[in-house]
């Protein structure tokens, strides 16, 4: 069940701040800074934040009823999912959530709310691949792209991400046959980031690649990588039977949250159509609540249909994801 939370209420082990909420976050402050300085111009509250570049779920387990956290912010499902089945979140649930966050981007039970997604797409090499040559992800097993796909480990939980979202649509069969595909099609072993699968097109180690729309926004931002976004072009595959791949940015109450009213606030204010522009903005994604648009440079990338599949679903099939990637020795 939902939790509605309209007082505030305080645990003993932990004593709440009037004017406070505390923030254990994936992502640097300074990158969460215009919305936290939004906030605290908004309310008087002050935010606290912690960055945990790993081990947030871990860290809370260990904590336990005496941790200080009251939010937790994370950039993918797998996160969120984890979290939620570590039992470190609780279900809230408000008007205001509710109206700015469509479906499939919250969880059923109300224990993460998505603010910001961006889109799982193929880069593709200008002068080598043509505008429309890629249409789906099913069409990057076909032998006509062997040795000519660049992608990061199979490991990685942006990867088993979009294997658990293949999954989902075709069972697990069909996802490893497409898998042995994907890893016959590699130009190379999967290796680095994305934006290093966008140098190796630039570099004409291969011809396409995977990776998240927002990497082209941080590689524009950075004078060595401008080339390397210029030789690509933003293709927007999708599933034959669904729509394009997203992830999304999301936030989730602790399970032992010392402020809940101040972190509800927050949570409101998160996805508040400002707020969602104004972090889709700084991170080059895209803002979910209706009527609100990404910034132009984004937008100038082309459009798209994202999956409608909810996301905690797709997050369900990342143990049988894994072990597909595991079995087809997809890193070998």
């Amino acid at each position: 069940m939902f939790l509605r939370l309209t007082t505030a209420l305080t645990l003993a082990a932990a004593p709440a701040l009037a004017q406070e909420v505390n923030l254990y976050s994936y992502r640097q402050p300074e990158l969460l800074a215009p919305l936290t300085d939004a906030f605290t111009e908004e309310t008087g509250i002050k935010v606290n934040v912690a960055f945990l570049e790993k081990g947030m779920v871990e860290r809370l387990k260990a904590e336990g009823r005496r941790s200080p956290a009251d939010l937790i912010f994370t950039v993918d499902i797998s996160r969120l999912a984890a979290a939620v089945e570590a039992g470190v979140t609780q279900p809230v649930d408000s008007e205001a959530l509710r109206e700015n966050v469509p479906a499939q981007y919250h969880d059923p039970d109300g224990n993460w709310w998505g603010l910001t997604t961006r889109a799982r797409i193929v880069y593709a090499s200008k002068d080598r691949v043509d505008p429309g040559e890629v249409t789906t992800y099913e069409d990057l097993a076909d032998p006509k792209w062997e040795g000519r796909i660049c992608t990061r480990s199979g490991t990685h939980v942006y990867t088993i991400g979009l294997v658990a979202a293949m999954i989902a649509h075709h069972g697990e069969d069909y996802t490893k046959t497409w898998l042995e595909g994907v890893k016959s099609n590699l130009a190379r072993k999967p290796q680095g980031n994305d934006r290093a699968q966008v140098k190796a097109i630039w570099a004409g180690e291969c011809d396409i690649s995977l990776g998240n729309t927002y990497y082209m926004g941080k590689m524009l931002e950075d004078e060595e990588q401008t080339e390397w976004a210029n030789s690509v072009n933003v293709l927007f595959p999708e599933f034959e039977d669904g729509g394009t791949h997203v992830n999304i940015s999301g936030v989730a109450m602790t399970a032992s949250a010392p402020n809940k009213e101040n972190a509800l606030k927050m949570m409101e204010f998160l996805a508040s159509p400002k707020a969602q522009e104004i972090y889709a903005a700084a991170n080059y994604e895209y803002p979910i609540a209706p009527g609100t648009e990404a910034i132009d440079t984004v937008q100038a990338w082309g459009e798209f249909e994202a999956d409608d599949l909810n996301l905690m679903d797709i997050a369900g099939y990342r143990a049988q994801a894994l072990r597909l990637v595991e079995t087809v020795d997809f890193d070998g």
